[in-house]
């Protein structure tokens, strides 16, 4: 029954809180982007993390978002030194789960595309270099690195209860992923019993990927169609994405899944993951390196834990959801996630 629905609330932007609030600066000189923290200032990252903790997320994603070999060995550290770093990624969000009296909170394995690794990124174009422009050459990278994590201690691979593949702007990234995930599953790799999610992003004034091609559609049948992949995520997900486009887009969302269902492509519904930007119509200018209002853009009134709470209690109703994770991205601070608890749950 819909209503049977569980919500569980996400965290929000960590890489804009370590620069709004903490005075992080990242930039080409920090390859690793918001993971550089791990490197040199774990005491930050885990007040920036604690604060979402306290503000009621039950999840806290892992500061690995753009970890990469390179990213690493480009500030000094060794391929064999890696795992280090990752395993306290994963203590520093357990810790900061954790944080609220009486919460036992989960963490999930931040992994982003292989465009958040480059500089300048490209998860909001998708236009990635030739060595890594076909669905092989990017499930051999994402496997490179996800291998990394399954050399942390066992007592550390079981506090990650989700792996989070997100902001995937490319359909053969979303293959790569399935294809990699299929062949760590057939090796009986812990991670591969770990429940996934694959969330994408969709910048434009349009419901497509970056570069126009590829529709919500599109998406959600490369997510979810078994075919040759044996198992599907455990759910789907769209994240940095403005608020309001959310409405639309969830409904599209739903009506695909009901669509496969009843046409027995798909055995029954996934968890759905939303964190879309905590903006208000503000979009992120690579050349700038700032967050800016476009011309033309209307800025709306309502404000965004409403906009995002609306959408959350419209699907839980239309739609047989196995659970819903809502949270924010980019520039959501923890005041946001502490009102969008509120605005769901009504508990801070």
């Amino acid at each position: 029954m819909p209503d049977a629905t569980p919500i569980k609330i996400l965290d929000g932007g960590l890489g804009t809180s370590l620069e709004d609030k903490y005075n992080v600066d990242f930039s080409t000189k920090t390859p690793l982007w918001s993971s550089q923290c791990l490197l040199s200032d774990q005491d930050t990252l885990l007040k920036c993390q604690t604060d979402f903790g306290n503000a009621g997320a039950d999840i806290i994603s892992t500061a690995t978002y753009q970890t990469s070999i390179n990213g690493f060995e480009a500030s000094g550290v060794s391929v064999d030194d890696i795992p280090k770093f990752l395993a306290d990624a994963v203590s520093i969000a357990k810790k900061a789960s954790s944080a609220r009296d009486g919460n036992d909170g989960e963490v999930a394995l931040s992994l982003g595309p292989y465009g958040a690794t480059m500089i300048p990124s490209a998860e909001y174009s998708g236009k990635y270099d030739a060595e890594h422009g076909n669905h092989d050459a990017l499930a051999e990278w994402h496997n490179q690195r996800l291998e990394l994590f399954t050399k942390m201690d066992d007592s550390l691979l079981n506090e990650i209860k989700y792996l989070a593949f997100e902001t995937i702007p490319r359909i053969d990234e979303i293959i790569a992923i399935r294809t990699m995930m299929k062949d760590m599953s057939a090796s009986k790799s812990k991670l591969a019993q770990i429940p996934m999610w694959i969330s994408c992003l969709f910048p434009g004034d349009d419901e497509t990927l970056p570069g126009g091609w590829f529709s919500a559609q599109d998406v959600v049948d490369v997510m979810m169609t078994k075919g040759i992949f044996d198992t599907v995520p455990w759910g789907i997900g769209i994240n940095c994405t403005k608020v309001s486009k959310l409405p639309s887009l969830v409904k599209r969302f739903e009506a695909i899944i009901r669509d496969m269902i009843e046409d027995a492509r798909l055995e029954e519904w996934p968890s759905l993951v939303l964190y879309p930007d905590g903006t208000n119509g503000e979009v992120y200018n690579t050349a700038t390196k700032k967050w800016e209002v476009p011309d033309g853009v209307e800025v709306s009134e309502t404000p965004w834990e409403t906009q995002l709470a609306d959408v959350v209690k419209a699907t839980k109703q239309s739609g047989q959801w196995r659970s819903i994770l809502v949270g924010g991205c980019c520039k959501t601070t923890h005041k946001d996630i502490a009102r969008l608890r509120e605005a769901l749950l009504g508990v801070n």
